[in-house]
């Protein structure tokens, strides 16, 4: 109905390791995070194709980026056309995959980020 997209961001990425970290706003979520607000436990290890298949099952996702150790998904909500950018990154050193998922636009999410790391966690 509504298309609010906004622009792709260009810190997205595994730099030294690290996914970036939230932008302060509570409409975030990041296993990397030491600032409470914003920490999500990261995923036991799995490949990147489970994690792919699980996410391509979900409703009004594209996969933009896979790696054999990063994916990068948007997904965007039904009625607005919010677009949240999500991140997984499979950590070979602490054996989890860390995951990142932020809204583009806006301040608040209704802890939709969160909630959709936690449903995916529930699929795998």
């Amino acid at each position: 109905m509504f298309n609010f997209s906004g622009v792709r961001p260009i810190n997205l990425g595994v730099k030294a390791r690290k996914l970036s970290p939230c932008p302060g706003t509570p409409n975030c979520v990041n296993s990397q995070s030491s600032t409470p607000r914003f920490r999500i436990a990261p995923f036991p290890p799995i490949s990147i194709a489970e994690l792919k298949k699980v996410i391509k099952d979900m409703e009004r996702t594209r996969i933009i980026e896979e790696t054999e150790n990063y994916l990068y998904a948007e997904f965007k909500t039904k009625l607005m056309g919010y677009v949240d950018d999500v991140e997984f990154y499979l950590d070979p050193n602490e054996n989890v995959i860390h995951v990142r998922s932020a809204s583009r636009l806006g301040k608040f999410d209704l802890g939709v980020n969160r909630q959709r790391i936690e449903k995916i966690r529930t699929k795998l």
